[in-house]
């Protein structure tokens, strides 16, 4: 069985690891809690709800948009563009499919823009 990875926020299991450019995990983002901005250097992600809703933010050249989360919901989060994942209204957990693709595909390759729990850069 695939180990839990415990966060502030909650947890994310790697469901599967294809080395060297493609990682799968399963993200779960508790009600009242979101993700760090942040951004990826060296991978692009594909996010597909599982289930539960929140809200995406994806900052882009300067503009920010937000993309309901809801079960069966994609969305496309390209290398260098700042985003988070966003469960504060939730009731329930949000749980998210997350493919990684790129060069490096790492817990290493995040930069914190901001952070609810102090892990900011």
């Amino acid at each position: 069985m695939a180990k839990k990875n415990e966060r502030p926020w909650g947890q994310f299991t790697n469901l599967r690891v294809l080395p060297p450019h493609c990682k799968v995990k399963e993200i779960v983002v508790n009600p009242g809690h979101r993700l760090s901005l942040q951004r990826h250097e060296w991978r692009a992600e594909w996010w597909y709800t599982h289930s539960g809703n929140g809200i995406a933010i994806l900052e882009e050249d300067g503009i920010t948009t937000e993309y309901a989360l809801m079960p069966g919901s994609m969305n496309y989060i390209p290398a260098m563009a700042w985003h988070r994942i966003d469960n504060t209204l939730g009731n329930e957990p949000l749980v998210i499919i997350e493919i990684q693709s790129g060069e490096v595909c790492d817990e290493a390759d995040i930069e914190r823009k901001s952070d609810d729990y102090g892990r900011s850069e």
